[in-house]
């Protein structure tokens, strides 16, 4: 299992938008429409996991998510994913990890997470501040981790 953190031009930037375009979560064709016009800022990643050369998960480190803009928080990890057939194995957390770390290189001492799922990020010491509404006018938990 490899992490990689991916920009426009990567060798797995295609195959990346192939395996969004098809996965079976609804927002992974999203992400492939955001990758296909690269709307991301140049600090901004796609951060995916390779095994046996085939891509199994991502997830993305961007200025924002599904927050509304009306409150300041940034920058956010997003768009997590992985394979059904690849889970059980952490990756998301390795993800994740690898993802933090970035974020710190790069001079952020707080990451932000917006979900759904209730006792995911916690085990990754993700503390929930609360839960806001959405720009798609649904209601999801806010999580921070100070680095």
């Amino acid at each position: 299992m490899e992490i990689q953190m991916i920009q426009k031009g990567h060798i797995l930037w295609d195959k990346t938008i192939s395996f969004a375009q098809s996965c079976s979560w609804k927002a992974g064709p999203y992400l492939a429409d955001r990758m296909k016009v690269n709307s991301f800022k140049d600090w901004e990643r796609v951060i995916v996991a390779v095994e046996n050369e085939a891509i199994v998960g991502y997830c993305t480190l961007s200025e924002r998510d599904e927050l509304s803009e009306d409150y300041d928080y940034s920058p956010f990890i997003g768009f997590v994913f992985v394979d059904e057939r690849h889970r059980g194995k952490r990756i998301s957390e390795k993800m994740i990890q690898q993802t933090l770390s970035y974020a710190k290189s790069i001079g952020y001492r707080t990451v932000y997470i917006m979900s759904g799922e209730h006792g995911l990020y916690e085990k990754y010491s993700f503390e929930k501040i609360g839960d806001f509404h959405t720009i798609y006018g649904t209601t999801d938990q806010l999580f921070h981790i100070e680095l």
